[in-house]
């Protein structure tokens, strides 16, 4: 095999960031789309030129012409229609957060594992240059010991049906867009955070966090400060501070084209320019290099499993009004 053939698991809105890349990529392909309603997978496919159609995503599955799924559903479906797809023999790209517990992540690893198939989660941030370069000068000692990470990630939802205001699906806005400030701080800090601290304001129709603020605490003393939401304008943020200097990003999660970095020794302002790349095209490269040259996904089950185990720590926190060890 030298081509993936892809599927995507339903129609969903996210859907339209990966198929540029898809067709960009000369060794992906998309091959097929499956939605639970016939006609809405048979009019997406004719709008978006995709030659193959399910009418449920059982049949998808079973099909042995696509190799790779994509699973966009709602964060509560995450754990049981990845499991579901590796059980067929495919492999997943799972929309963030892979799943909304340890326990599911684990459900979903032992999965993995006994089918032998690839499953990541799609982080697509973490594949981009700019990330990557920002973690260099990090670790090459650009801005000293490192000691502080921030970060803030908000924008103000217009639509009260959203998807991500029910808790029954699992929404909220650390699970949507405060996981994005958690995963940065956790790479750049190269460690585990060990105590945390969360405070939210809850939605009152929805039940689900609308603005979360959190503190973490590494186990190599780095310290992380983040705030997330979604009745707040748009807003996004990294800043990185060491001994020395500092690093800010201001488009560290959705980078583009030319993206810069500001690096600041405390005298002066070096302003570092990053080649940009479709944003998604990392993370559907990425899964090409692991099926098919055998390399390690960028994103490890294991990564994904303390991500989600830190995000649960902060919202005991925050039910609990007290800092929670990890």
């Amino acid at each position: 095999m030298n081509k993936l053939r892809w599927g995507l698991l339903s129609t969903a809105r996210i859907n339209q960031a990966l198929l540029p890349p898809l067709r960009a990529s000369h060794r992906n392909e998309l091959t097929a789309v499956a939605s639970r309603d016939l006609e809405r997978a048979q009019a997406y496919a004719n709008e978006q030129n995709i030659p193959r159609v399910f009418g449920s995503y059982e049949e998808m599955l079973a099909d042995p012409d696509v190799d790779v799924i994509y699973n966009p559903l709602p964060n509560s479906m995450h754990m049981e229609w990845t499991i579901k797809a590796a059980q067929a023999g495919k492999h997943v790209l799972c929309e963030k957060p892979l799943a909304i517990t340890v326990e599911e992540v684990d459900a979903i690893t032992t999965a993995a594992q006994q089918a032998g198939v690839v499953v990541m989660e799609a982080f697509m941030y973490r594949h981009h240059p700019q990330t990557l370069k920002v973690k260099q000068l990090v670790e090459s000692g650009a801005i000293g010991e490192l000691q502080l990470i921030r970060g803030s990630f908000t924008f103000d939802i217009s639509d009260e049906n959203d998807v991500r205001l029910n808790s029954s699906l699992g929404g909220g806005s650390i699970w949507d867009i405060g996981c994005y400030p958690i995963s940065y701080a956790r790479l750049i800090a190269g460690a585990e955070p060990v105590e945390v601290f969360g405070w939210q304001k809850t939605g009152a129709a929805s039940g689900v966090d609308e603005s979360f603020f959190g503190q973490l605490h590494f186990s190599n003393d780095v310290y992380a400060q983040f705030d997330c939401g979604f009745r707040t304008p748009q807003r996004t943020h990294l800043e990185v501070v060491g001994d020395k200097g500092s690093i800010t990003i201001n488009v560290p999660f959705t980078p583009k084209q030319n993206e810069e970095i500001i690096v600041n020794n405390g005298d002066e302002n070096q302003v570092i320019t990053t080649p940009g790349e479709d944003l998604y095209l990392g993370e559907v490269e990425n899964m090409a290099d692991a099926i098919l040259d055998d390399k390690a996904t960028r994103i490890s089950l294991a990564d994904s499993r303390n991500n989600v185990a830190t995000i649960k720590a902060l919202l005991r926190s925050a039910q609990e009004g007290k800092p929670i060890k990890i």
